[in-house]
């Protein structure tokens, strides 16, 4: 085994090319920006009833994933793999390029991105929104932090241990914070669940290492490093006991919600008459993001399984999140139960939603400001190793 050695990227015409691209995405989501904010979101398709669109579905999936891309780097600080010790600096930074990403989709998306100030300086602590701008802002900070610690030489393994511990445990209760938005909001039955705080976590550790293994092997890739196959076929393996917990919890969640009489209407909605939501649950998030890539990972387990096992679970956990955001509110609200409501403005009917080009600029724009921000970060700093050969790597897992 070599020394591990961690160089930043050149900038070859590759690289450029493909930051120009991410570019011109950031462009069009600014370009979205300024028009819904000059016609209103009345453009878009959103309504009265669904506040949160295809916008709010990519923000959260980069601030989960972001919780999970740290995966790496808490694998090799607190539980001590040094198999995953190269590549801990790259997932501090990739983590902070994702929250990065997200709130900038969910901030633009809000309406008013100049009352920012605002809710980073007072804070109504009855509101779990409150608790998460300290969560979110106290992210960048310790992981910022822990990034430091790994990148300064002469410190000792114990100091590099407590900071990704604290790390650790920070992104546990970003992520659970993240989860209890949902999972605190009673009035809606598809969001009203305990269950949603450990689900998110389990979300974000299968996104998060997808979204991490395809980044970085992209990375080697436009470098001409290499990535060994042990190693990825490795990290395949956990990605796959992390969709099938994904999996698991999510069942618990639907289970629970049957043997509950009052969540009997919505669980019919989401599994068998919700229409797109229906088909996006048991065609995109349970085979084509659960089933497909535990088949690949465990059955065929090798390098081309493991790419597209990650693509197919970011393509499920968008749709997991869709299901979620989206289906939680389409779901109408029960405002008098007991009651029925002859009379009123929607009450009783299945809200409709349609994306609109707008929203799905925002979200793509808010990715690629992630792969951007991760892009501009190896290339200024360390944090990229330069062989991640079998050879490279050490054989304790």
């Amino acid at each position: 085994m070599e020394r591990t050695i961690y160089r930043e990227i050149k900038a070859t015409p590759s690289v450029w090319m493909v930051a120009i691209l991410l570019g011109a995405f950031v462009g069009a989501a600014g370009l979205s920006v300024l028009t819904i904010e000059h016609h209103g979101h009345i453009i878009t398709g959103m309504n009265n009833q669904i506040v949160w669109g295809l916008p709010h579905v990519f923000a959260i999936f980069l601030i989960v994933a972001a919780s999970g891309a740290l995966n790496v780097a808490s694998i090799a600080s607190v539980f001590g793999k040094k198999a995953y010790k190269p590549m801990s600096r790259f997932s501090a930074l990739l983590s902070i390029a994702l929250l990065l990403g997200g709130l900038s989709v969910l901030v633009l998306d809000l309406g008013r991105p100049d009352r920012l100030l605002i809710a980073m300086t007072s804070y109504n602590f009855t509101s779990i929104f409150a608790w998460n701008m300290i969560l979110y802002n106290g992210f960048f900070v310790i992981v910022g932090f822990y990034l430091a610690v790994q990148m300064i030489t002469g410190l000792s393994a114990k100091m590099v241990k407590m900071a990704g511990l604290a790390a650790f445990i920070w992104r546990l209760a970003l992520t659970t914070g993240t989860g209890s938005i949902f999972g605190w909001l009673v009035a809606r039955p598809g969001y009203d669940a305990a269950i949603m705080a450990p689900l998110f976590i389990v979300m974000s550790f299968a996104f998060g290492l997808a979204f991490f293994l395809l980044t970085t092997l992209v990375l080697f890739k436009l470098s001409d490093r290499e990535f060994g196959d042990v190693l990825l076929k490795r990290m395949g393996s956990l990605l796959g006991v992390f969709v099938a917990a994904v999996l698991y919890f999510t069942a618990i969640q639907h289970l629970t919600n049957i043997y509950a009489t009052e969540h009997a209407g919505v669980e019919r909605f989401f599994l068998r008459e919700g229409g797109i939501y229906t088909t996006l649950f048991w065609l995109v998030q349970v085979l084509i993001g659960g089933l497909i890539p535990m088949a690949l990972v465990f059955l065929r387990p090798s390098r081309q399984s493991t790419i597209w096992a990650s693509i197919l679970v970011i393509i499920g956990g968008l749709a997991q999140v869709y299901v979620i955001v989206i289906g939680g509110q389409a779901y109408p609200l029960e405002i008098f139960p007991g009651y029925e409501v002859l009379e009123g403005f929607n009450e009783g009917m299945v809200n409709s939603y349609t994306p609109s080009l707008y929203e799905l600029a925002l979200g793509l724009g808010g990715v690629a400001v992630t792969l951007l921000a991760a892009g501009v970060g190896v290339k200024i700093l360390r944090v990229l190793p330069t062989n991640l050969s079998d050879a490279n790597v050490p054989a304790d897992s």
